[in-house]
């Protein structure tokens, strides 16, 4: 793949009447739904842009994108860059396996808490055998820092791995948060031994998810759990990224990171044509700009047009 745009949310807008005339920070307030509907299509991208040197680039202007639809450019009708508050899931896994890394997964969890957006509404899962809320018992976000560290350190790492399950309870509770740009940040070896889910059945709900899950490996290259294609795959279908840090020292960093990324993205919609070649549509953006080469992008490459698969859903 030389696409490499880090587009990290899909989001289309079913319930917007009339939303491209808008201005885009309106749109962008509306649009909550990853489905499209026959009466208003827009299709809304969350867009990051890194230099050659994997810097962030928060610099650009419309002109600067080309977006491709099935292989048909595309006139896009909104634009925006702005540091906004998203909802984010933070799953830790808290496996037997893990821990003797429990500490330093910790003490990063709380650097990606830190350095995220102060407005960001927030939850913890902490998963092995099963799936269990870090929050109090009737809270399902919160911005206070000291509620979300506290919710880190509720679990207790025993048993086995139940990452699918984890994926799936994460991506459902997302759809609660008031925010309309989301995202999970997993934290595990990726293996899993435990979950109801099976695997097709936990990408079957990424693949229907706005979200954006961006994935950290921790393990050691003899660990039996390991299991670094899931991980990548997460991160690869949603749009987001895949960090496998090479010691634990690196850990904080490639949390703030994630944080930053979350932060620092370009928000671009389109109205694609309703008889566009079925219901997988596959996307692809190109960035250039004059003097700025080796600009890099990553992101969600396709998504499903659900009134095409029923017409007569509403």
């Amino acid at each position: 793949m030389t696409r490499r745009l880090a587009i990290r949310t899909l989001m289309i807008a079913s319930a917007v009447s009339g939303c491209s005339r808008m201005p885009a920070r309106v749109c962008q307030q509306e649009a909550p739904d990853f489905v499209i509907h026959s009466d208003v299509r827009l299709v809304l991208l969350d867009v990051s842009v890194k230099d050659r040197r994997g810097g962030l680039v928060a610099d650009l202007t419309r002109d600067n994108f080309t977006v491709l639809e099935n292989g048909e450019p595309q006139r896009l009708t909104v634009f925006a860059n702005e540091d906004v508050p998203v909802t984010v899931g933070i799953l830790v896994d808290e496996s037997r396996s893990m821990l003797p890394k429990r500490s330093d997964v910790l003490a990063a969890a709380g650097a990606f808490i830190q350095t995220s957006n102060p407005r960001d509404e927030m939850f913890v899962l902490n998963f092995n055998d099963d799936v269990k809320r870090g929050l109090p018992a009737g809270t399902l976000f919160s911005d206070n820092i000291g509620q979300l560290r506290s919710a880190l350190h509720r679990g207790v790492p025993q048993g086995r791995t139940a990452l699918n399950d984890a994926i799936v309870e994460g991506l459902h509770q997302l759809e609660s948060g008031r925010r309309e740009k989301k995202a999970l940040v997993v934290i595990s070896d990726g293996g899993d031994n435990a979950s109801r889910h099976s695997i097709a059945g936990m990408f079957a709900v990424v693949e229907r998810s706005l979200a954006t899950i961006y994935t950290v490996g921790i393990f050691d290259a003899d660990d039996p759990d390991r299991n670094p294609r899931i991980l990548k795959r997460l991160a690869n279908i949603s749009g987001g990224e895949a960090w496998f840090p090479k010691s634990l020292s690196e850990l904080p960093a490639v949390c703030q990171e994630a944080a930053r990324e979350i932060r620092t993205r370009y928000t671009i919609g389109y109205l694609p044509a309703p008889d566009n070649l079925g219901p997988l549509r596959h996307i692809d953006i190109r960035v250039s700009a004059p003097g700025r080469s080796g600009l890099s992008a990553r992101t969600r490459t396709s998504y499903r047009n659900e009134e095409h698969l029923n017409p007569n859903s509403k």
